[in-house]
């Protein structure tokens, strides 16, 4: 599990849980849906529907919900809302794209959009949808050609050959649709999924930055709320809309408190399954320097924002999403901190061991995960640091490192083949990554992350610290390296680029020394990790299995990015002395506004300072729900019983964060744009009101 990805931006964070404060931990039990509710279309609990619900669905409408569900753009969800080939997302799955559709002067962060007609619809660049088609298991398919497997290794390339042998079978029978095999319990079970993939996608509606988000990072997962974090648009096929008899109809009421709704989207990741060996590396090796880095980065980002950007919104926009992250991130790892949760999972976790070992059959097929597991990870723990440390995140990297890093990659390039470079491509690639000038005041900012970073996670190597510091910390430590390194100097980066690579890989220069560094230690601990992470590999496939055995289907697999129903119902929660409402109105959004001052990031549009008669500030905007979300639900359907849409959900509250590892229901609520709330503010606030009729009645 370790060093799968170390920089990436998500989305989920923190534990709520001091109500439990003076426990034993002795006498904590795992609850009923610790494992969550995030069932399959494979097997959906329809029994358990009914019996909880009085509800049982037909075979017809599981069809009917899953064809209308959608993947998009590679991480969020989103749904076909009307026969024409309407779409409906959320505003935050799309706002760092829509740019791409913008003409000159047109600014969609800050003004929102309407297109008004079909002709003004626009088309986004690299955006695609994804329709589920065609579901099978295929475990059996791959555990017989994993029969013939001796090894860890031959294990590995097996399952991939068959995989690949399966996809390309599965679409050569069914031209049009693209093929995928789907790990389920860590891959101790297989679905062959195959999609409708729609790459021809236009923007139809989104309303403004300001908006859609109102009170930006400060109201992130946070509730009550008061976001229209919504955003349509409109699937094309050979030039016209699609049409299509798979799509959601629209409750114009939503739903009421206490009522059963239902969440058809495709959640991104979850560990639940992990280890508690797993999860405690996590907490300690992973998540802290994540959320250290992160908040380093936030930080230097929202000064500049602050700093006479309050209008540039594509950087507030970015600003969000670092914030986004930095409190997934934290929530997860105070969540795995927060000794009550962990009791219920130790619980779990012991009584799962205990199903396994005292079956014999069970025992000796994996009755030796959990040690080593364990084993694996003391072995990475001295590592793990020091890997996080000469690691990068090449969107947020300083310039003199970018520029180091290109420069030895080159040099190592010319070393092996002195032909690969031209003198006009070495002009070309100078004039592309290196900047004729660097801004002094932004590389300080950013070189600044990097120095903590490294300060952090390589403090016990003195000669490095040293070399790039003279032991100096802080701005000192910035200070000091920017006074030494020649990078800055466009000559003499330029000199370097076009001279021996030994000018490069024997360099003196502090930056270039520590990528050479970098690069050497990831090699030497890569055979470590390598070595591991197959290990890994089986031993969470074979957990899967376990998982199975001993539970079935009653537990589902985590959350892999591919269609889920869950089910959960309207209701509120108690908190910080008071109880949150299950629903806000629009009411709460001139509150936040008037009470912050109108001040970023609780500023508005002038629509707000006007309001159009007709526009209803009761109607209800947000609601929340005991549903079990992550991220990649974002944007997913929330419909009745009726299959209806009643809401678009957008975010989870702060108590939800910890859903990577453990649901819980006493507080974790999922948070939904009301159906109401958004055909309101589109007729009635924006005056879109074709597009309003077209979303209640399924049609142009």
């Amino acid at each position: 599990m370790m060093l799968k990805q170390l920089f990436f931006l998500v989305i989920v964070t923190t534990s709520a849980f001091a109500q439990y404060a003076g426990f034993n931990p002795d006498t904590v039990k795992a609850g009923k849906w610790d494992m969550g509710k995030m069932w399959t279309f494979e097997k959906p609990p329809v029994d358990y529907f009914a019996q909880t619900y009085n509800f049982r669905p037909s075979e017809e409408w599981f069809t009917k919900v899953r064809k209308a569900a959608l993947r998009f753009g590679g991480g969020c969800t989103a749904s076909f809302i009307s026969e024409d080939g309407l779409i409906m997302t959320n505003h935050h799955c799309a706002r760092n794209i829509v740019f791409k559709g913008q003409k000159d002067g047109e600014d969609f962060l800050k003004d929102g959009f309407y297109a008004g007609d079909e002709s003004n619809e626009r088309r986004i660049p690299d955006l695609f949808i994804e329709q589920l088609i065609y579901i099978e298991d295929v475990t059996e398919k791959i555990n017989e050609a994993l029969l013939t497997a001796k090894t860890d290794e031959e294990r590995v390339e097996i399952k991939k050959a068959k995989s690949e042998e399966l996809v390309n079978e599965a679409e050569s029978k069914n031209p049009g649709l693209d093929f995928q095999v789907v790990p389920l319990y860590n891959g101790g079970r297989h679905s062959l999924y195959g999609y409708k993939k729609y790459d021809d996608v236009r923007l139809v509606f989104a309303p403004d930055l300001r908006t859609a988000k109102m009170g930006g990072d400060y109201d992130n997962f946070t509730y009550p709320r008061y976001g229209l974090d919504c955003m349509f648009f409109r699937a094309y096929e050979n030039g016209k809309p699609i049409t299509t008899e798979d799509y959601f109809g629209w409750s114009e009421k939503g739903a009421d408190e206490g009522e059963a709704v239902f969440v058809i989207g495709n959640p991104g990741s979850t560990s639940r399954i992990n280890t508690i060996a797993q999860m405690e590396f996590e907490r300690d090796f992973q998540n802290l320097p994540i959320v250290e880095w992160l908040g380093d980065l936030y930080k230097i980002i929202e000064e500049q924002v602050l700093d006479g950007n309050t209008e540039n919104y594509k950087m507030i926009a970015e600003l969000y999403s670092i914030g986004n992250g930095l409190k997934v991130y934290d929530g997860i790892y105070k969540g795995l901190n927060d000794p009550y949760l962990i009791a219920r999972k130790n619980d779990f976790e012991k009584n799962f061991k205990s199903a396994v070992l005292s079956n014999p059959k069970l025992k000796a097929k994996y009755g030796h995960i959990w040690a080593e597991v364990a084993e694996g990870r003391e072995k990475l723990k001295p590592i793990a640091r020091e890997l996080f440390g000469y690691n990068f995140n090449r969107r947020y990297i300083p310039e003199l490192f970018r520029v180091a890093s290109t420069l030895v990659t080159i040099a190592e390039t010319k070393k092996s083949d002195p032909n690969k470079y031209s003198e006009s491509k070495l002009d070309s690639l100078a004039g592309t990554f290196f900047p004729s000038t660097m801004n002094l005041e932004s590389q300080r900012r950013y070189l600044q992350v990097q120095v903590n970073l490294i300060l952090r996670n390589l403090g016990n190597n003195k000669e490095l610290i040293n070399m790039l510091f003279a032991d100096k910390t802080g701005s000192d430590a910035r200070d000091h390296l920017l006074s030494t390194s020649k990078l800055m100097d466009k000559n003499y980066r330029d000199a370097l680029l076009k001279g021996s690579p030994d000018d490069v890989l024997n360099s003196d220069d502090p930056v270039i020394k520590f990528i050479l560094t970098a690069k050497k230690k990831f090699m030497e601990y890569g055979k470590i990790n390598k070595e591991i992470l197959q290990r890994d590999a089986i031993n969470n496939s074979l957990l899967g299995e376990a998982l199975f055995e001993v539970y079935g289907e009653s537990i589902p697999p985590d959350a892999t990015f591919t269609l889920r129903i869950n089910d959960g119902v309207v209701k509120g929660y108690d908190y910080n002395g008071t109880t949150a409402p299950v629903k806000t109105t629009f009411y709460g959004v001139l509150d936040r506004y008037h009470s912050f001052g109108k001040k970023f990031p609780f500023n508005l549009p002038k629509i707000w300072e006007n309001l159009p008669k007709e526009f209803d500030l009761s109607t209800p905007l947000n609601f929340i729900t005991t549903n079990d979300i992550i991220g990649g639900n974002s944007g997913s359907p929330m419909i009745n019983k009726d299959g209806k849409i009643v809401g678009l959900v957008f975010d989870g509250n702060i108590e939800s964060l910890t859903a990577d590892f453990i649901y819980t229901d006493e507080a974790n609520r999922a948070i939904a744009v009301h159906s109401q709330g958004m055909v309101e503010a589109i007729s009635d606030l924006y005056g879109a009101k074709k597009l309003a009729t077209e979303i209640l009645k399924g049609r142009r």
